[in-house]
């Protein structure tokens, strides 16, 4: 059994809104990705996990329980950044960190704040007149701080500058070095890209694909873009019979798709061509994801 499981999962809100019969695995020591547009269906699935809606159909498991019948339990594991952020009380935001340290009986104030320092928070301010982005470092130090080992996050950078989010995603990178188990929602490309072992895209509440990112990172099939110096190479080398994806004549321009174990024999077929430049045109995650949705149109 994967270290977290959903299976069928559906909440009908009527009108077309909700999740339908998603079905996902988790694997403990896994990062994974959640991808799609604002009211796909990202934060519903979430909270199921969490415990705090119950489907109409399936369930949720983490480390073999019932995350709706047994969702104090699954708590015992489990550090939470929520899409939305409102903190209780009113209180600082050391005295609002501390706090949950002892509630949940994990983690320590020491790590606290070294991640305080990390994010530029100032943990003195109160928590009710912290910016969206004060607010969003808070909840991060507060999961990462806890020492949990699953991490659930719906769309933690929300309200973080570049350089915050560039100091988040390394942090990430730390905790799955440690072992964690880490589900997150985004939708910046290039924070999955960046950390997610794998990841799950859902439209309209349903899963339209999951995708290995080592298929991503490491595609073998690859691109490349080149110019000629005359007319007569740009031709010639088209009549050679290569894969081309695209052709540009006013400037000459060719993109070839080829395989790696074949990319010597198209070098070697280029020292007879006099070329302005030869490059490899990098795939992204973002290009990929493009392309999915374009499918399912």
């Amino acid at each position: 059994m994967a270290y977290i499981e959903i299976e069928h999962l559906t909440k009908d809100y009527g009108k077309g809104r909700g999740i339908y019969d998603v079905s996902l695995e988790i694997e403990k020591g896994e990062v994974y990705g959640f991808v799609g547009i604002n009211g796909a269906g990202k934060t519903t699935t979430i909270r199921h996990m969490m415990g705090f809606i119950k489907p109409d159909e399936g369930n949720v498991s983490i480390n073999g329980l019932d995350a709706t019948k047994s969702s104090a339990e699954v708590k015992l594991y489990v550090s939470y950044i929520p899409g939305e952020i409102n903190f209780p009380g009113n209180t600082t935001g050391e005295e609002f960190l501390k706090e949950q340290i002892y509630l949940s009986g994990r983690g320590n104030w020491d790590r606290a704040k070294e991640l305080i320092e990390l994010l530029q928070l100032d943990a003195t301010a109160n928590v009710h007149a912290m910016s969206k982005g004060m607010k969003q470092k808070t909840a991060i130090v507060s999961a990462l701080a806890s020492d949990a080992d699953i991490l659930i996050m719906d769309e933690p950078t929300t309200g973080l500058d570049p350089l915050m989010r560039d100091v988040f995603i390394d942090l990430l990178k730390e905790e799955k070095e440690k072992g964690k188990t880490i589900f997150m929602s985004s939708h910046i490309f290039q924070e999955v890209e960046e950390v997610c072992d794998r990841v799950a895209v859902i439209q309209k509440g349903k899963i339209i694909d999951i995708v290995d990112m080592k298929t991503i990172r490491y595609n073998k099939n690859k691109e490349y873009r080149m110019e000629f110096k005359s007319e007569e190479d740009f031709k010639q080398f088209i009549s050679l019979g290569y894969q081309i994806n695209q052709v540009k004549t006013e400037d000459l321009q060719v993109f070839v798709q080829i395989h790696d174990e074949h990319i010597n024999e198209l070098i070697q077929t280029l020292k007879d061509f006099d070329l302005v430049y030869f490059k490899e045109i990098k795939v992204h995650f973002e290009d990929y994801i493009t392309e999915v949705f374009k499918e399912v149109k």
